[in-house]
């Protein structure tokens, strides 16, 4: 049955990938809007669950307003889809007229500095399109990291997808991920994590919204062991096809503390940031998932 299920999975992606690619892009853009509008109507748990997540985010919303907000929220979050089927088949000239990137000097400055550059960003719009702008646009490619996903062969068409924009994709699992992005760092080259969410052990407790949640420490350690500057950035979309982002400015080193103490401190703010962005485009946050200790434990979940 799981063979079965993985195989349907990987199938459905697939048949995205190959026909949305190819239809005009107010007919991808129609499409998406009617997932999202049936999705949202259905009221799953993947949308009772943004809703959830939205409510700490905006906690004076009334529910008629918590339900606008979801339902725009999966407008978006399918607009990332198509947008993402798209991507490889985007004119790249593109991607400096439909994202516009504040304060993006920031950005320019921290890499003709030569000390390499950590980008965390959260789940908000389309952060594969911000990766094909700095490749397109600023003309850097970077590496990243990505989750493993099942089944197998879905997860080698998001590598395979996101190599054919410029990137250079690392497994999450496994101990090599973090020494090859120390390396690229050293060299002076561009990191980009995708860094809301963390459950695992090695996360960092933040206080995110009045509540405690975990994020990854990644960033805030590779910034740290290489001198590299950890710069956030968040984004959010306009009317189709335009995406507008900031790049903050650098999170330092703290100078002193313990390395836990500096970790903590780093993410904290990462965490701040991030926090500010999604509070000015909350409907654009793509977190579909338990994010709060609270929620975890609540359900007698483990973070």
């Amino acid at each position: 049955m799981g063979a079965a299920r993985d195989k349907l999975v990987d199938g459905l992606y697939g048949l995205g990938w190959a026909g949305v690619k190819k239809l005009p892009e107010p007919a991808a853009v129609a499409l998406g809007r009617k997932i999202a509008d049936v999705a949202w109507k259905r009221r799953g748990k993947s949308v009772l669950r943004l809703e959830s997540n939205l409510a700490r985010v905006v906690p004076d919303a009334t529910p008629e307003r918590l339900r606008e907000l979801s339902h725009a929220g999966m407008r978006s979050y399918m607009r990332y889809w198509m947008e993402s089927f798209r991507l490889p088949a985007m004119d790249p000239t593109r991607f400096g007229s439909d994202v516009e990137m504040k304060d993006d000097h920031i950005l320019r400055e921290a890499l003709a500095s030569g000390r390499g550059v950590v980008v965390a960003l959260p789940h908000l719009a389309n952060w594969d399109l911000a990766g094909a702008w700095a490749i397109g646009h600023i003309g850097v490619p970077f590496t990243t990291v990505a989750e493993r996903l099942k089944p197998e062969s879905l997860y080698d068409r998001f590598v395979a997808y996101r190599e054919s924009l410029g990137m250079e994709v690392l497994p999450h699992s496994g101990g090599a991920a973090f020494g090859t992005l120390a390396r690229r760092l050293r060299a002076g080259g561009l990191v980009c994590l995708v860094a809301d969410r963390d459950l695992s052990a090695s996360g960092v407790e933040v206080d995110f919204f009045g509540a405690k949640a975990r994020m990854p420490a990644g960033p805030a350690l590779l910034a740290q062991q290489t001198g590299a500057v950890l710069l956030p950035a968040t984004l959010y979309y306009g009317d189709s096809p335009k995406m507008y982002g900031r790049i903050h400015p650098e999170v330092e080193v703290p100078g002193t503390g313990t390395r836990i103490e500096k970790t903590a401190a780093m993410t904290q703010a990462v965490a701040d940031a991030f926090a500010w962005g999604i509070a000015e485009h909350p409907e654009d946050w793509h977190m579909l998932q338990r994010l709060w200790l609270d929620d975890l434990t609540d359900q007698g979940e483990r973070p």
